[in-house]
């Protein structure tokens, strides 16, 4: 079980992180929402949790619960920009299927 990063989507998190001025990494995660049923989670992480794993990819720790992992394994985390929207997108693997606005999908 692995989660990794683009180099560009870890740059984007450095830079985030240290405007904060503070924190240790991201958290990713999922939660049940949405028409498709579940949903990407991310959040700036201040505090290693005993709950989570902790992955590293290009200088930046990525962490997730046993549960979101099981959900979220293999996938890369990317920060892309098309014309004036940018945002992380999530290249999971175990994907089945999405809704059409993009912001659920079932595994």
């Amino acid at each position: 079980m692995s989660l990794s990063m683009t180099e560009k989507a870890a740059d984007h998190v450095k830079s985030y992180l240290a405007k904060r001025g503070k924190g240790v990494g991201v958290r990713v995660g999922v939660k049940t929402t949405g028409c498709s049923g579940m949903a990407y989670v991310l959040e700036f992480v201040d505090e290693e949790s005993d709950e989570d794993q902790a992955f590293e990819s290009h200088g930046v720790n990525l962490y997730a619960d046993a549960k979101s992992l099981a959900y979220l394994s293999g996938t890369e985390l990317d920060f892309v920009k098309e014309g004036l929207n940018e945002g992380f997108q999530f290249n999971n693997p175990n994907v089945k299927d999405e809704c059409g606005c993009g912001e659920s999908f079932t595994v």
